[in-house]
């Protein structure tokens, strides 16, 4: 392991149309954003744990949590904003700072299930190979070739007749990208702007750890999860 250095940047912002408020929402007795914070905060090979947010309410989370906060300008936080650009603010006040780290490690607050032990490994992963980006993966519930479009009407098969006859473990093995964890060097997600670039990893993840909480069934689900552990 080298002495490059590694600050997790988590994006959270106040809205949310799906589920409002989604990130401060109780789960297990704490708030949805303090699972990622104490993740990140339990990784040593993470030097910085960064919250990025418009949002008081958040901000006071954060840092009752233990996480820095960067104060994120408004018309970064709206619904049409991407977190790219949330992420490339947050580099700019780094580098203001001085302190620009040589790798960034973006965590989604949606994913309350992975732990300081993924986040370990998949550095470790990331650190010992010639990836450019690493990407956290689960297996597709529904295998991509047995899906199915529209055509004026009618179905048609995504792919092709034969995929939708076949058994499923006779076809390819078929990924989803979880969102939960993306490693990238911090150069080149200033040059790129992107957070998945080739050669890219995979860090498979189970689907239990992946779910993503985006509407009131995922919340339900991740309570669910936590209780039977």
């Amino acid at each position: 392991m080298s002495s490059a250095s590694f600050f997790s940047i988590i994006p959270a912002r106040g809205g949310s149309k799906s589920l409002p408020r989604k990130n401060v929402l109780q789960l297990g007795g704490k708030p949805l954003l303090a699972y990622t914070i104490e993740a990140s905060l339990g990784c040593p090979l993470i030097q910085r744990t960064i919250v990025s947010t418009e949002d008081p309410e958040i901000k006071s989370i954060a840092l009752s949590y233990g996480a820095e906060v960067i104060d994120r300008p408004y018309f970064l936080a709206t619904d049409e904003a991407q977190t790219h650009d949330a992420v490339d603010h947050v580099l700019g006040v780094l580098r203001e700072q001085g302190t620009v780290p040589d790798h960034i490690v973006l965590l989604q607050p949606t994913s309350p299930l992975r732990n300081s032990a993924h986040l370990h490994e998949s550095v470790l992963a990331y650190s010992d190979s010639d990836a450019k980006s690493l990407v956290s993966v689960t297996e597709c519930e529904h295998h991509p070739y047995k899906s199915v479009t529209k055509d004026n009407g009618h179905l048609r098969p995504l792919f092709d007749a034969k995929s939708m006859e076949m058994r499923r473990q006779d076809l390819p093995e078929a990924y989803r990208i979880s969102g939960a964890i993306y490693i990238l060097p911090t150069e080149t997600f200033l040059k790129e702007k992107n957070f998945i670039v080739d050669p890219a990893m995979a860090f498979p993840m189970s689907a239990e750890v992946s779910i993503d909480v985006d509407t009131a069934l995922d919340l339900a689900l991740v309570e669910l999860v936590l209780q039977q552990r």
